[in-house]
């Protein structure tokens, strides 16, 4: 990693003497640092950096690909979840069908599936039986068009269908995910991640480190159909004459009555005011300005026809006209004029002024022509293309994309080529994703299978575009459901709060267990350490992504990390006072202890297991950091920590102590009767709940974006703006529609906004939303700020976007099913598991009521406090969910140990009451109790302290844990399992009645 490191350093020093004379923090410097950056770094891809003597040398890009991957919390970057659409999916599968029915019943369980946690076929399936009348759903499969005609028969049920659909979705979405791997692979970013959750048909995309995020999205959600069509011109028999009559005839239409509707994606009504305006019942509609039926009819009144007879465009429109075009092209008397064979696309890029050479509003209609007998079918597809490439046009210098063919392609070109020629050197339209992106004019046959797509492209631009079309279309479209960009100058400042937290805690614990455990916390301390190096380079080679979770992760294993040399040591230390030996104290102390360490990090593992089932993104890498930490804690402490032991005991001769001068009679010997208090513990707890939950049930929670859906958006405004929650809301809430959630952030001058607005849009409105936002913002810093600076993630001297998080209403509710599955399995688990090793229900009785009671008391803790303490946002998300989790696993953890001890003790002392040998067992294991959950608060609390503002909540829930875990370990778990105990209060009357029989004879 140190290497690396420092050709990054060099990297960047070599990157800045070609900035120097720009402006510190514009756009443009940034801009360069970074291209020359990236130069630098390929040129020392291949060169060997590290060298292990006579072993191996490795290069720059291998020791790379084998550090620890940064996260976007800690590098900045893009993280998108990719959800494929399963609706155009199944639609394309029957052939695009347009039975009533059967678009009714998809329409209906896209719907169902924010809700669901079922899957979409089995969702259309049902609800195509409701409204289907008996009809079949297999008649729509065997079409002529269906795409599996061939695997479905006349009579098959519709259960049969929806197995073939399952199957043959699942299978498009695992091509879906990796055609977007080799896709991420040709975008260069440095180690990405991306993971499918076949369950839910989604695909979690990680791109740290990458500065464009609106380029990214493009890139991953660009399906790239490609296709090659013939078109017809203006000279074209009857094509002009087409559409005079069509503007007559909706002339004629619209004349007929007051009323003129517009079909597209929303339908409108409009209507002629007294002054012969078209408007509509709300506002004035500009685009058709003046009653189009005066003069020209609505449609050559918004479409320029083309005077230019010989070319493939058909007329002009300005960008807002074209969805009242196609509506007005879409009315089935109009339709008919044209050629069956004809269809209609637009331009992909507007027209450029030949004076300024600057994009206009206006954008060419074309006129293409189908394929005979191909149904909706190219001439050709891009299945042919075998290669793309970048490179500048020779003759214009202009960016293009270069393809190369296979040799269907070839003939295929070949001929498409040749027949334009002939026919006076017509064009061909070249369209990707139902756009003409070039429309070049063909002179001659081209019979090698190449050709050029040239565009308003730029270098980027055409870089994306010959990566995608190489790799190939992806065979389903895909949504972005929740997006989260860090800009990097954020993620350096996560990653030096976030080591400073390693850091102190890590140095608190080590201070701590020196000073309370002498030459025994000498060997806690080598063990931690070695605990750290094996966790991070487990980390690294199985390639997990460190994030503030993860971080986070670490700091809590070096706290839970340290409980079983706590339980060893405690356990020495008892045997010690007894009398025995040294050595026989040493493996009696780990003999004994054995037990109780396996019970209470088994617990732990279970409640990760169940994060990272469950979890998603950052809360998985959590879990897994958890999951590793905890194993590595054994074999470190157990087996490394006895080794050292053993050698410093056994082959020098040597003793080592186990205490200090002042620890040594610390919780020794301590008499407390804690059972005899349950009763005082239940009223206390009991308050405390019912509070909390008057609280939950009239507060409420303050619900994060992950369980609410929205925008998220966290902004920095400039150092002198004179802003507030308050006044940042009012700015906000016309542009939105209605007023944002808007809460400070700790960091100085820096505000969350989280806003629902175009939330329920079928596509993703991320621009439109921004563009609201940055309106709003702007009207607050007096004007001036462009929204290229507003979004520049590293223009620390103006107003700008530090985050931003999108969460859609599908994600939002798997989150909180899941986070609410997460509980219910994790508690179970627990449950079970006590079952199994204590052989007692009462005891996975007592164990499952304490993490009740820690949650409930955490959550009605953040229902209270939420928008009360300044600076801190208790906010319920992931996040909380990771926590709360945690804590369960911690208070489990804490209680297994205490319900070890009883049952050692109830074997042993069996003339004593039963209340007398749980305080034993209570007092025997408070001061492990006390010890584990000191070293623990230690480190969350320099978490709280030290860490970033989106760790906070996460710190406080667990403070919040470890205190009331303690406190329920002791006066919770261990009572209900005496008050429920039948066993247990048999075993006390027959000890009673014993004592008092023996007491009769002695009178």
């Amino acid at each position: 990693m140190i290497p690396t490191y420092n050709v990054e350093k060099d990297a960047e020093a070599y990157a800045q003497k070609f900035v120097q004379d720009l402006p510190d923090g514009s756009t443009e410097r940034i801009g360069k640092a970074r291209q020359y950056t990236s130069k630098y770094l390929d040129s020392m891809s291949s060169e060997v950096i590290f060298s292990i003597p006579l072993l191996k040398d490795f290069t720059y890009n291998e020791l790379k690909g084998q550090n620890l991957a940064l996260g976007l919390d800690l590098k900045g970057g893009l993280s998108v979840v990719l959800q494929v659409n399963m609706k155009d999916l199944v639609h394309e599968m029957s052939g695009t069908t347009k039975d009533p029915t059967f678009l009714e019943a998809l329409d209906k369980a896209n719907v169902a599936l924010k809700s669901s946690q079922s899957d979409f076929v089995t969702l259309f399936v049902d609800e195509f039986g409701k409204i289907a009348n008996g009809k079949k759903l297999a008649r729509t499969f065997i079409g002529r068009n269906s795409k599996i005609r061939d695997e479905i028969t006349a009579d098959a049920s519709d259960g049969d269908v929806a197995r073939i659909l399952r199957d043959k979705t699942k299978g498009v979405v695992n091509l879906t995910f990796n055609r977007l791997k080799q896709r991420i692979d040709k975008l260069g970013v440095s180690q990405p991640n991306v993971t499918l959750d076949a369950a839910r048909d989604i695909i979690l995309v990680e791109l740290p480190g990458v500065d464009n995020a609106e380029r990214a999205k493009n890139f991953l959600q660009a399906s790239a159909q490609l296709e090659f069509w013939d078109v017809y011109n203006m000279n074209e028999p009857g094509v002009a004459a087409s559409f005079q009559q069509a503007d007559q005839i909706l002339k004629n239409k619209f004349a007929a009555s007051d009323e003129v509707v517009i079909r597209y994606d929303t339908t409108y009504t409009y209507t002629r005011d007294t002054s012969g305006n078209v408007v509509d019942s709300v506002q004035q509609i500009n685009e058709l300005g003046p009653d189009p039926l005066a003069n020209q009819g609505p449609l050559l009144s918004v479409l320029r026809l083309n005077p230019a007879i010989q070319t493939a465009t058909v007329g002009v429109a300005n960008k807002n006209q074209r969805a009242i075009i196609d509506s007005l092209l879409s009315y089935d008397e109009v339709k008919s004029l044209f050629k069956p064979d004809g269809k209609f696309l637009w331009a992909a890029d507007p027209n450029v002024d030949p004076t300024t050479r600057l994009p206009t509003s206006d954008y060419q209609l074309y006129y293409i022509k189908k394929a005979p007998g191909g149904g909706e079918k190219p001439k050709m597809e891009g299945d042919v293309v075998t290669s793309a490439s970048q490179s500048p046009d020779p003759l214009t210098g202009q960016v293009q994309v270069t393809l190369g063919m296979n040799s269907k392609g070839v003939a295929a070109w070949a001929q498409m080529t040749t027949e334009a020629a002939a026919a006076n050197n017509r064009q061909i339209a070249i369209a990707l994703d139902n756009e003409v992106v070039s429309a070049p004019t063909v002179n001659g046959p081209i019979t090698q299978g190449r050709t050029a797509i040239s565009g308003n492209f730029t270098i980027a631009e055409a870089t994306d575009l010959a990566s995608i079309l190489e790799v190939g279309k992806l065979p389903a479209k895909v949504d972005i459901v929740q997006s989260n960009t860090v800009g990097p100058s954020l993620g350096k400042q996560n990653i030096e709060r976030s080591f400073k937290s390693l850091m102190f805690g890590l140095l608190v614990v080590l201070l701590f267990m020196v000073a309370y455990y002498g030459g025994g916390g000498l060997v806690s301390i080598i063990a931690l350490i070695a605990n750290m190096f094996f966790i991070f380079g487990a980390l690294a080679s199985i390639g997990t992504v460190m994030t503030i979770p993860g971080f986070a992760g670490i700091v809590l294993t070096i706290g839970m990390a340290v409980d079983a040399n706590v339980i060893i040591f405690e356990r020495i230390r008892e045997e010690l006072r007894s009398g025995k030996s040294m050595l026989a104290s040493v493996q009696d102390g780990f003999k004994n202890s054995y037990s109780a360490i396996i019970d209470a990090n088994v617990t732990t593992i279970l409640v990760a297991i169940v994060l990272a089932y469950f979890g998603l993104g950052p809360i998985k890498g959590f879990a897994v950091v958890l999951i590793i930490g905890v194993l590595s804690s054994l074999f470190t402490a157990v087996l490394l920590g006895k080794l050292m032991i053993d050698y410093w005991t056994q082959s020098k001769g040597n003793n080592i102590s186990f205490w200090t001068g002042w620890s040594k009679s610390v919780f020794a010997n301590l008499n407390i009767d804690w059972i005899g208090k349950r009763k005082i513990a239940y009223a206390i707890s009991g308050t405390i709940i019912v509070l909390g939950l008057a609280s939950i049930f009239t507060r409420g929670f303050d619900l994060g974006v992950d369980f609410t859906g929205g925008y998220s958006y966290n902004v920095q405004f400039e150092e002198n703006a004179d802003v507030s929650a308050q006044t940042i809301r009012e700015a906000l809430t016309a542009p939105f529609g209605g007023e944002p959630v808007v809460k400070s952030v700790d960091v100085a001058n820096t505000y969350q906004i989280v806003t629902s607005y175009m939330m329920d849009a079928d596509d993703d409105a991320s621009e439109q939303v921004m563009a609201k936002l940055h309106e709003g913002v702007n009207s607050l810093v007096g004007g001036g700020l462009s929204l290229a600076d507003f979004q520049n993630t590293d223009n620390v001297d103006l107003t700008h976007i530090t985050s931003t998080s999108k969460v859609g209403p599908t994600i939002a509710d798997d989150i909180a099913n899941d986070s609410l599955y997460a509980g219910i399995f994790a508690l179970l688990a627990i449950f079970l598991y006590i079952l199994i090793r204590f052989n007692k229900w009462q005891f996975s009785l007592g164990a499952v009521a304490a993490l009740f009671h820690d949650s409930l008391i955490v959550l009605g803790l953040f229902s209270i406090f939420w928008g009360r303490i300044p600076g801190l946002a208790l906010e319920i998300d992931q996040v909380f969910i990771g926590a709360l989790l945690t804590v369960i696993g911690y208070s489990i953890n804490d209680t297994v140990v205490v319900f070890d001890r009883i049952r050692e003790y109830l074997g042993i002392y069996t003339n004593k009451s039963t209340d007398e040998v749980l305080n034993m067992a209570i007092n025997s294991t408070f001061s492990r109790t006390i010890v584990t959950s000191l070293t623990t608060l230690f480190v969350v609390l320099i978490l709280f302290l030290f860490g970033g503002g989106n760790i906070k909540g996460f710190a406080f829930a667990m403070i919040v844990g470890v205190l009331v875990g303690t406190y329920s370990s002791i006066f919770v778990a261990t009572p209900i399992v005496r008050d429920f105990s039948n066993e247990l209060r048999g075993r006390r009357k027959e000890e009673t009645k014993k004592h008092f029989s023996k007491a009769i004879e002695d009178a």
